[in-house]
C-alpha cells in the first residue's frame, strides 16, 4: 500500500474509518480448574442489551449448560451406585462456591471492563451451579423452565410470571438481532456500566459491590472472594429448597 500523494499544496485526504462500537468483554483463557467466562455470543447479546443481560445469560446457559448438568448427573450416579441426590447436590454446591471464589481473578483487567467480566463469571458460574443442583435432584435440566428457576432464584425476579415475560421479551429480541442487526449503540461507558450492574444483580447483591470496588484500586481484594462465596452459598441453599421438593417428581408442567 502507498501513500496518497498530496496535490496543489494540500493534504491528502484520508481514507474512511470504520466507526467505533463498544468492543465485547472478553475474559483471558482461564486456567485448569478455574471458572469458565460466558460465550462470546452471549456477551454481545448482553452488551447490545443489558437491560435484559439476566434473561439472556439465564436462556444461554440451559441450552449450553443444560446438558452437561444433566450428563454429569448421570455419570455421577453410575461411578457412585446408590448415591442419594442430597449426596450429589452437595458435590455440586462445593465444586462451584470454589469457582466462585475464584471468579473474580479470571479477567486479569482493572477498572469497569474488568469489574463487568467478573460479574459476568460469577452469574455464569452460579447458573451452572444451580443447573447442577437441579440434575443432582432429578430435575430436567435441559427444559426451559430452568431458566425461570435461575431469574426467580437469582432474584432478578421475583416471582415465575414475570421472569417468564422477561424471558419472552429477551428471546423475541435474540431474533430480531439476528434476522436484522442490533440498533443503535449507547456510548460504550453507559452500556458497560448498565451491563455490569444488571449481571451483578444477577449474582447477588452482595456481588453488586465488586462493580464499584474493582474501579477502586485495592478495595477489591477485601469484598473479592468472600463477596463472591457468600453470594454463591446463599443462592445454592435456595435451589437446594426449590429442588428437593421435586426429588420425588415435577408437576407435569415443569417436567421435561
Amino acid at each position: 500500500m502507498t501513500d496518497a500523494v498530496p496535490t496543489d499544496g494540500q493534504p491528502a485526504a484520508l481514507p474512511p474509518q470504520p466507526p467505533v462500537t463498544a468492543p465485547t468483554p472478553v475474559a483471558a483463557p482461564a486456567p485448569p480448574g478455574a471458572p469458565e467466562a460466558p460465550p462470546a455470543g452471549l456477551w454481545d447479546r448482553m452488551r447490545e442489551d443489558p437491560q435484559y443481560a439476566p434473561e439472556h445469560l439465564a436462556l444461554e446457559a440451559v441450552r449450553r449448560l443444560g446438558p452437561e448438568a444433566a450428563q454429569w448427573a448421570q455419570r455421577a450416579r453410575a461411578e457412585q451406585p446408590g448415591v442419594s441426590a442430597e449426596v450429589l447436590a452437595e458435590q455440586a454446591v462445593r465444586k462451584f462456591v470454589n469457582h466462585a471464589r475464584l471468579s473474580g481473578a479470571v479477567s486479569g483487567a482493572a477498572g469497569l471492563p474488568g469489574a463487568v467480566i467478573d460479574v459476568g463469571v460469577l452469574a455464569w458460574t452460579q447458573a451452572r451451579m444451580v443447573l447442577h443442583i437441579a440434575a443432582a435432584y432429578g430435575v430436567d435440566a435441559t427444559h426451559t423452565d430452568r431458566a425461570t428457576d435461575l431469574l426467580v432464584l437469582q432474584k432478578v425476579h421475583k416471582v415465575a410470571q414475570s421472569a417468564r415475560l422477561a424471558l419472552g421479551v429477551a428471546a423475541g429480541r435474540e431474533r430480531a438481532g439476528a434476522l436484522f442487526g442490533s440498533g443503535g449503540q449507547a456510548p460504550l461507558g453507559r452500556v458497560m456500566l448498565r451491563l455490569g450492574v444488571r449481571l451483578a444483580q444477577m449474582a447477588g447483591v452482595r456481588a453488586a459491590k465488586r462493580v464499584f470496588a474493582k474501579v477502586v484500586p485495592g478495595a477489591a481484594i477485601i469484598l473479592g472472594t468472600w463477596a463472591n462465596s457468600s453470594a454463591t452459598k446463599d443462592l445454592a441453599a435456595r435451589s437446594r429448597v426449590l429442588y428437593r421438593q421435586y426429588g420425588g417428581g415435577l408437576p407435569e408442567q415443569r417436567q421435561g
